[in-house]
């Protein structure tokens, strides 16, 4: 017994030991805003107009080079459902009446006969529903020949409970972009948000490592 017990401590005490390795670790600077780009010195080339800088008339305040923020509305909803069910049957079966003279007389019609049934019923149900609203501001990071920008960054508020830190990042296109220099995170392609949070109220939604432990190794 004793054994067994030192085994299982054993084996606990490894599972502490060994680095935890989180499946999608993400960069520190992975949605770091990006400053705008400097200036380049000008050209004493005689002209009046210079192109560098240029942006047109009709394009008013809206934001179009590295570094310009653009406000993301996260209007972001999600439901889905599945379910399924399935039902057979089948039954079936056999009867012979044996003659009343001959060797065959000493059989009566219960003995040789046979019938079998068989059924199955079967159902499944999913749903799931899932839900962010707010705005978070980001920075362009990149802005690619064919107009759509690369777009990144991070809101994080600290509580007086925990930190709660939302993370954001994806493609856009400048005729998405409103007056104002927002965008609906539905006109974002490739998008990217994170929401996590820590501190008392996370820790106590989440299971002890113990608990983890046999969970994991548990056969039921």
């Amino acid at each position: 017994m004793l054994r067994r017990i030192s085994k299982l401590a054993a084996i606990i005490a490894l599972a502490m030991c060994s680095p935890a390795v989180a499946k999608d670790k993400v960069p520190v600077d992975a949605f770091a805003a990006t400053a705008p780009a400097p200036r380049p010195d000008p050209v004493s080339n005689g002209a009046i107009f210079q192109g560098d800088g240029y942006t047109p008339l009709t394009s008013g305040n809206r934001a179009g080079a590295i570094g310009d923020i653009v406000t993301i509305q996260l209007i972001e909803r999600i439901s889905a459902n599945k379910g399924n069910s399935a039902s057979t049957g089948r039954n079936g079966s056999v009867g012979l009446t044996p003659p009343v003279t001959g060797p065959l007389g000493l059989f009566s019609p219960t003995d040789i006969n046979m019938g079998g049934d068989q059924s199955f019923k079967g159902k499944g149900e999913a749903a799931q529903t899932s839900a962010l609203n707010g705005e978070i501001s980001v920075t362009i990071t990149a802005v690619y020949p064919n107009g759509t920008m690369l777009v990144r960054g991070e809101k994080t508020l600290t509580l007086n409970r925990g930190d709660d830190r939302v993370q954001f990042s994806g493609l856009i296109r400048s005729a998405d972009i409103s007056a104002d220099n927002r965008i609906l995170s539905s006109r974002v392609a490739d998008a990217q948000i994170r929401y996590t949070g820590k501190g008392e109220i996370a820790r106590a939604s989440k299971q002890g490592w113990l608990q983890r432990f046999f969970s994991k190794i548990s056969p039921f």
